[in-house]
């Protein structure tokens, strides 16, 4: 009987003896501007309704900061025409204008004063076709047993073209990204597919009839598909242990008072198609 007691102490002692809460200092970033300011011009608008967000960058488990930048300058320069265009700080870190002017191949620079330091990022309008088609399918993708959706537009022969195409699903919060360049497909029709697998991890399942897509094709810079690609690329590839560590990715906007003390995001100006898919 005495034995059966010590075990069940020693037992005892050792369950408690593994609750003790262990601290660990998680080590944080300095604090940047975020800028989030992406200037799409849909075809058959007049894209003069624009808006551009900053934020400062956060701690990842601190829920509770409001990290919204107001009180900023804000302002975008058309360098080949020199209309200025004035944001207005609406509150909440949003700015808007109602007066933006989009030409094509006109080279726009943005300039954000904040903080006492200034920064400066340049970007060039590009046109992009129009969606030729959106079908369904299932022999086109991974999978012959799921719909797949198929997205057709004509790639421009005269030009090098890079384009950024993103679906969302109706009623699903987060789109996916997806970058495209017509390095050996140029002058050709474009073809991609978008497909949804069965994956209860991920908590996805394949199309149904009666689902509907969203679909925005983007025509972009050589420099914004070089840094959206790393950004799609280091976002699926979390949690691989094959994958590259993700790491900081720089945007355009430069600090030219404190060069390290760098901005996160883009400033993108673009042209978009935009059009929309019901599974039958």
């Amino acid at each position: 009987m005495k034995n059966y007691i010590s075990l069940i102490i020693i037992t005892l002692l050792a369950v408690t003896s593994c609750t003790d809460v262990v601290e660990v200092d998680v080590p944080t970033a300095e604090t940047r501007l975020v800028v989030e300011a992406s200037l799409d011009w849909e075809k058959g608008t007049a894209g003069n309704v624009q808006s551009i967000e900053l934020s400062t960058s956060t701690p990842y488990f601190d829920l509770d900061s409001d990290a919204a930048v107001d009180g900023a300058q804000v302002n975008v320069t058309d360098l080949d025409s020199g209309d200025e265009f004035l944001f207005e700080g609406q509150g909440n870190g949003l700015y808007t204008t109602s007066n933006f002017i989009p030409v094509l191949y006109h080279q726009y620079q943005l300039e954000i004063i904040y903080d006492n330091e200034t920064y400066l990022a340049t970007e060039t309008l590009y046109p992009v076709s129009d969606i030729k088609a959106l079908t369904q399918s299932t022999e086109g993708g991974f999978d012959d047993e799921f719909l797949e959706l198929n997205l057709y537009f004509d790639d421009p022969e005269e030009e090098e073209n890079f384009y950024l195409i993103r679906y969302q699903e109706e009623g699903d919060p987060f789109p996916d990204l997806e970058d495209q360049s017509d390095e050996f497909t140029n002058g050709n029709e474009q073809h991609d597919f978008y497909e949804k697998d069965d994956d209860e991890d991920n908590n996805e399942q394949p199309f149904e009839p009666g689902d509907t897509v969203f679909v925005d094709l983007y025509g972009i810079s050589e420099q914004y598909y070089n840094y959206i690609r790393l950004l799609i690329e280091q976002y699926y590839s979390a949690g691989d242990p094959f994958g590259a560590v993700p790491a900081p990715i720089k945007g355009n906007c430069i600090n030219q008072d404190n060069p390290a003390n760098f901005a996160y995001g883009y400033f993108r100006v673009t042209q978009v198609s935009r059009g929309s898919y019901t599974f039958q």
